[in-house]
């Protein structure tokens, strides 16, 4: 069906176009591949969104409703190091249930519901601990990343607190803030066997510059253009908006970089659906409290009043 574009972006038009023009780029020039899931995928190579956070703007799709309070309820999970699924889902949060659910019918034969799954691993201790852990994905490796010390004869010892990446990126911004060493890495080779799926927004760099203006770069090694890369970019935005607030910055701009950037052959409705829709309005966020740190915030804190996103496109989710 015909399309609207916009094929010229510029500076004056709705940050928007730009996640528009990247989905037409590969739904219309993207190379057909197999991936992982077996569902196949287009994909480019390489690519870049700017985002002007100024103003508490923050990056969230006009042409499609992005659910931000669970996508804030995820990243506050994140900051707690916790890999279990359970928190998740006693605030009804499901984006992680697919591979805990997936790796359950396999094991079990048991084919259970997806919803009757989050359930039990919320109600139930026992079956959540059993089932409901991802192994040691992004939070694990943001604040406890594992540390060996010598142990005597060439044996050695995990440490039972591991390195605090967040916790270190706050101290260096506070006390060093021109280093360019303020980087959350996730990307743990030694444990990647072990994670239920290896980190896709793997790492974040943050920069001060004039004004004292705190900037983000995200690299995300693969990443799903229609359903992940919305949560990803309000992730990263109010992960920069949270450093700014603890460490007296203003937030300043946000730089998201993708490697393997794709759409799943099975969400031609969505994308069709999204690309022929108009940007309009603007989405801001206010930070409610000053929490005493990093560590503290809650989804109560958080506050967007003027979104009105247009209808709700759904899709499914590749495991």
């Amino acid at each position: 069906m015909p399309i609207p574009a916009n094929p010229n972006p510029s500076a004056a038009d709705h940050w928007e176009w730009q996640y528009l023009h990247l989905m037409r780029r590969i739904w219309e020039q993207g190379d057909e591949r197999i991936d992982r899931t077996g569902i196949g995928t287009r994909s480019v190579f390489g690519t870049e969104l700017r985002f002007d956070l100024s103003g508490g703007a923050m990056p969230l799709l006009s042409t499609k409703r992005v659910y931000w309070k669970t996508a804030s309820r995820e990243f506050l999970w994140f900051l707690t190091g916790d890999t279990n699924i359970r928190e998740l889902c006693r605030q009804g949060v499901e984006i992680w249930t697919d591979w805990p659910l997936d790796r359950y019918r396999r094991e079990t034969g048991d084919q259970i519901e997806r919803a009757d799954f989050s359930k039990r691993i919320a109600e139930d201790a026992e079956f959540a601990a059993r089932w409901g852990d991802l192994g040691p994905v992004y939070g694990k490796q943001w604040v406890n990343w594992p540390v060996f010390e010598p142990a005597g004869e060439g044996l050695f010892r995990q440490r039972a607190q591991g390195i605090n990446q967040v916790a270190e990126v706050v101290k260096s911004l506070r006390e060093n803030p021109g280093s360019r060493r303020h980087i959350v890495e996730g990307w743990n080779v030694a444990e990647l066997d072990r994670m239920a799926l290896p980190p896709c927004h793997k790492s974040y760099q943050f920069h001060v510059s004039a004004g004292n203006r705190l900037s983000c770069v995200l690299y995300q090694r693969s990443c799903d253009v229609a359903l992940g890369l919305p949560f990803n970019l309000w992730g990263a935005a109010l992960f920069t908006r949270m450093l700014a607030q603890q460490c007296d910055m203003e937030p300043g701009e946000l730089v998201w970089m993708g490697g393997d950037t794709h759409l799943y052959l099975n969400h031609a409705d969505l994308v069709e659906a999204q690309l022929a829709r108009v940007p309009k309005g603007s989405a801001t966020m206010r930070i409610m409290r000053r929490p005493e740190s990093i560590f503290d915030y809650r989804i109560e804190d958080f506050e967007v009043p003027d979104y009105a996103p247009q209808g709700h496109l759904a899709a499914p989710v590749a495991v």
